[in-house]
């Protein structure tokens, strides 16, 4: 599922992307069946299309935006639209402020086997051959030697994946997606700003999988390969058109067109995926907003995934007793 792979990458020491790729939009190119069997399916879900979104609750106040990890000069007029609600806020909550990224960079200094495989065999002991040299030629692509990205976590490796060769030459500066324009906002602004998460989350969930799920979601990235760039592509497509949703539904017909792969195993492998790096963590989330939002107005801004869906923070808020309204988001 690269999409969902794509989620953690805010969390992670690779900056993010940039979006100067010249991919092409996968979804724009189905059969006019297929694309629309996918956005009905996608429009069933709670909350399926908006990036920009209010909930109240008497006197509580939470505006909420979903971003994308990845720069684009587009979300320059995104911040522009919400920076009057950014400065009315009493703090901003996002999936991992500067402490926490400082907090993750000197956690990856200190114990090498967050990213690295310490002990046992290395990916080209673990993968089929004909995997290993596929992989070998994404990490010469993305200028990582192979000696080197043969000791990484299969998990980690399938999130440098998930950036196209195309991009890579920004994953070594500082991360300009909508998430670290917000923090920058909010920092020239003195609005204080508050994780919803530790910074060791993610790899706590990458770490409980086994290393047989780890291949599996490697073997996956490596098959998807050659459409780096037009994931990338679509993705930011549908970001635009407030369509988020339909990637979810574009990335389980994707995996189930994979060879070995059925419609059933690819939801059944999502479902789990979301319950791990989405639905639970937006379960845990939902008490870090309700405190904030009783202290003062709050602006929180994490990836536009997780919005929808019956387990997405909308509907979870919803549920707690707030009143959900969607805001108006620039035009693409």
């Amino acid at each position: 599922m690269r999409f969902l792979i794509a989620a953690l990458l805010a969390l992670l020491p690779l900056s993010s992307a940039n979006a100067a790729c010249s991919g092409q939009d996968q979804i724009a190119a189905l059969p006019a069946a297929t694309r629309a069997e996918l956005q009905s399916a996608a429009d069933t879900a709670p909350f399926a299309r908006g990036n920009y979104w209010r909930a109240t609750r008497g006197d509580e106040v939470v505006t909420l935006i979903g971003t994308v990890h990845i720069d684009d000069p587009r979300l320059d007029d995104v911040v522009a639209a919400t920076l009057p609600d950014l400065k009315a806020a009493r703090v901003l909550l996002v999936e991992a402020g500067p402490e926490e990224q400082a907090g993750l960079q000197k956690a990856l200094a200190t114990d090498p086997s967050l990213m690295f495989i310490t002990e046992g065999p290395t990916l080209a002991e673990l993968l089929p051959n004909s995997d290993w040299q596929r992989l070998k030629a994404a990490f010469d692509a993305r200028g990582v030697p192979a000696f080197l990205g043969s000791k990484m976590q299969p998990a980690y490796v399938s999130m440098v994946l998930s950036i196209p060769p195309c991009a890579t030459e920004m994953m070594q500066g500082s991360g300009n997606g909508l998430d670290q324009r917000l923090i920058a906002e909010a920092e020239t602004q003195d609005i204080p700003i508050r994780a919803l998460e530790p910074f060791d989350t993610v790899f706590k969930l990458i770490g409980a999988m086994s290393t047989e799920d780890q291949i599996e979601m490697l073997e996956m990235s490596i098959a998807l390969e050659d459409t780096a760039a037009d994931s990338f592509a679509t993705l930011l497509q549908a970001y635009f058109t407030e369509n988020t949703r339909l990637m979810w539904e574009f990335s389980l017909w994707q995996s189930a067109q994979t060879p070995g792969m059925t419609p059933e195993r690819a939801r059944a492998e999502a479902e789990q995926m979301d319950e791990m790096l989405m639905s639970g963590r937006n379960r845990t989330w939902i008490p870090v907003i309700e405190t904030a939002a009783k202290q003062g107005p709050v602006f929180a801004a994490f990836g536009a995934l997780h919005l929808a869906g019956p387990e997405g923070v909308l509907a979870l808020l919803q549920a707690r007793g707030f009143t959900v309204e969607r805001l108006p988001f620039p035009a693409p």
